[in-house]
């Protein structure tokens, strides 16, 4: 019975496929019905693209239901392990990106991509490694045993650590990458795509459980925003592919060469987390979580900064994307070699 449950939902088991035929889609819509596409995307206020923002908040506002600062109390339970989940989150894995999106990009793929190219690539990096997961977490910490309490902190430390702590990282790497940095875009954007949701299901979360009680909340409210969720999140990457469609079918390996330092990171951060908790001697529930949200991004926020920032047919864009692409199939693995060593 207990294997039964141990299984990703269906929407979040094949998240790869669909990613994959959203690209496929996206490029067929850019090749042929580019004029309407570009309607849309001059659809602007304060730089940020409306149908974008609207699709990101519907994706980022069903995962900060989940959120509960009251969890916040426990936090000197395990403190050993949040100071590993804090450190590695925003003093390491920010800067390991970084590094490997410049290797990579600037100086691996100096034959295929151009210089200017190079620092947008970088960017889309900088902003996936900049932000730490919040959803997806719950889902890689269920299949690997992990304490639910625990990582119900863990994402609430982590969202508050992201409305202080994103904004001065990205820009410093950045800035180290020599991009010029609009800090007026990048705040309204963590404002829209992180601020206001987060109010919104907190405030959600606090009226609805008053009202119907924890268990409607998590087996009946909850579930219903998963699939609008997840609808959200491939309605935007059909718009973002199929502005990149020229991009792509110019360079068709390009999504091959964006994975690999995304891949690398992942696995990177996974183990330094892992060894990080086993040299602290954390047990295996808090130490699975821990390498699990260090290892994982927050995609659909970088999504939404990448399009503010550069635009919809920029390489950071589409950097952002890819990490949707790998994520599953990446994560999957890294679960199942903390299954395999769980202790």
């Amino acid at each position: 019975m207990t294997e039964q449950k141990k299984r990703l939902g269906f929407f979040e088991k094949y998240l790869t496929l669909w990613v994959a035929l959203c690209i496929v889609a996206g490029i067929l819509i850019g090749n042929f019905a580019l004029e309407s596409v570009s309607i849309l995307s001059n659809l602007e206020i304060f730089s940020v693209n409306i149908p974008v923002a609207i699709l990101v908040w519907l994706m980022i506002y069903p995962m900060m239901l989940q959120v509960d600062f009251s969890s916040l109390k426990n936090v000197g339970k395990q403190p050993k392990g949040l100071i590993l989940t804090v450190i590695v989150n925003w003093l390491i894995k920010p800067f390991t990106m970084a590094f490997f999106a410049w290797i990579f990009f600037s100086k691996i793929y100096a034959a295929f991509i151009s210089p200017e190219q190079a620092g947008e690539y970088i960017a889309g990096a900088i902003l996936l490694g900049a932000a730490p997961c919040t959803a997806m977490v719950f889902v890689w910490s269920y299949l690997t045993d992990g304490d639910p309490n625990y990582t119900l902190v863990q994402v609430s430390i982590n969202d508050l650590i992201i409305l202080i702590a994103f904004v001065p990282i990205v820009g410093l790497l950045l800035g180290i990458t020599n991009i010029q940095v609009p800090y007026d875009t990048l705040v309204a954007s963590v404002v829209i795509f992180v601020v206001i949701p987060l109010l919104a299901g907190y405030i959600t979360h606090k009226v609805l459980i008053r009202k119907k009680g924890e268990q409607w909340f998590r087996e009946t409210f909850l579930p219903k925003f998963k699939p609008v969720s997840i609808l959200a999140l491939l309605l935007t990457l059909i718009l973002l592919f199929a502005f990149q469609g020229n991009t792509i079918t110019a360079n068709p390996l390009i999504i091959l060469l964006v994975a690999i330092p995304l891949i690398i990171q992942t696995y990177f951060i996974f183990f330094i987390t892992w060894i990080g908790g086993r040299k602290l001697k954390l047990p295996h529930a808090i130490c699975s979580p821990a390498a699990m949200i260090g290892a994982s991004n927050f995609f659909e926020l970088a999504v939404a900064v990448a399009i503010a920032l550069f635009g919809l047919q920029s390489p950071a864009a589409l950097v952002t994307v890819v990490g949707v692409l790998v994520e599953v199939p990446v994560m999957l693995s890294l679960v199942a070699l903390a299954n395999k060593w769980k202790y």
